[in-house]
């Protein structure tokens, strides 16, 4: 079967796969023993909101992560692993899709929080695949490609094999020409848009990323501050780099990362050269293992970190950890980040 990206992107998205070494992830193998044929050409979805799934649905192929992902019919019984891919699925009002999830960052927004409890949550971390297989799923939406291993929930070739289709999310493709470099807010609607067509979805796809672009559109950047990114660790803090969803995040607020210049998504960074950039703010992230008020009490306990500017005068900005990375999430994160750097009396 010929190789074809159903979503054409820019140049760096589009590279041929050998089609005998790169293995085809086949969805709903009964439909396609029953003649049902694959396009060879970009299809054009049409779903709406209110037609059925199946009746809107037309079968893609997908170039994920160099992975091609035949699809042929909407999937049904979807596990997520990790909270944004809940999330995006959530925000397109196809939580009844969910039969187990994973790994989850954090509570979701009010807004979801009805459908988001009574999804089962099979494991707090990466699931086995046994956990995996026990719910008979036919599709897993993965947030990093690491949790499709045979170590994880199962490799992506073995699941194939089991007629289980899957998808991680674009913006953490790690090989070159994959890599978002730099992700920008593009690259995270062309999942969504990516999503609305897998599920048969479109209209409300199409919908959800016309509000986030309007809402990103209404965002007023600060100007003349910079921000460190916390994320994890203390003694080597862990840290939003130059090309990922922090970086995205922080340029659209108008923030100047004091990382910039570091070509990856999170890197581990020196408390030492945080120091010497001293940044105006800090940017804490509010994880379960390493929460908002942990990351206050170390800097302030802390007698190098204790002097810094920001520290001294409290100018502390915190965001949740599912809203860090590429998801439905990031226009009000970077929405947040104005709102705090302001309070703070920053940014002009």
């Amino acid at each position: 079967m010929p190789h074809r990206p159903y979503r054409a992107r820019s140049p760096r998205h589009r590279r041929a796969l050998p089609a005998l070494v790169v293995p085809v992830l086949a969805l709903g193998l009964a439909a396609c023993s029953g003649g049902a044929a694959v396009p060879t050409t970009t299809p054009t979805a049409t779903a709406t909101a209110s037609a059925t799934p199946q009746a809107t649905f037309t079968p893609l192929t997908l170039d994920n992560c160099g992975t091609s992902v035949v699809v042929d019919r909407a999937p049904e019984r979807v596990i997520t692993i990790k909270s944004s891919p809940t999330e995006t699925m959530l925000a397109l009002g196809l939580g009844d899709r969910i039969i187990g999830t994973a790994y989850r960052d954090g509570p979701v927004p009010d807004e979801w929080a009805a459908d988001a409890a009574a999804i089962p949550v099979i494991s707090e971390k990466v699931p086995g695949q046994e956990a995996v297989l026990a719910l008979n799923p036919d599709f897993v939406y993965a947030g990093w490609e690491s949790n499709l291993t045979a170590d994880g929930a199962g490799d992506r070739a073995g699941l194939a094999g089991l007629g289980i289709g899957t998808y991680v999310s674009p913006s953490a493709c790690k090989e070159p020409g994959y890599q978002p470099d730099p992700l920008t807010f593009d690259d995270v609607f062309g999942e969504i848009d990516e999503v609305g067509a897998v599920f048969g979805v479109q209209a409300r796809a199409d919908e959800l990323v016309a509000g986030l672009r309007s809402d990103l559109a209404d965002v007023e950047p600060v100007s003349d501050v910079s921000a460190f990114w916390w994320s994890s660790g203390t003694d080597t803090p862990y840290a939003g780099a130059g090309i990922g969803a922090p970086q995205m995040v922080m340029a659209a607020a108008g923030l100047t990362n004091v990382l910039a210049d570091v070509h990856d998504t999170w890197a581990p960074a020196g408390w030492e050269q945080v120091i010497a950039a001293d940044p105006d703010v800090l940017v804490l992230v509010d994880a379960s293992w390493n929460s908002f008020e942990k990351k206050v009490a170390y800097l302030e306990s802390n007698p190098a970190l204790a002097q810094l500017t920001a520290v001294r005068e409290h100018r502390y900005i915190s965001v949740p950890f599912a809203a860090t990375e590429a998801g439905v999430r990031n226009v009000e994160a970077t929405a947040t980040l104005v709102d705090q750097v302001r309070a703070l009396g920053l940014g002009g």
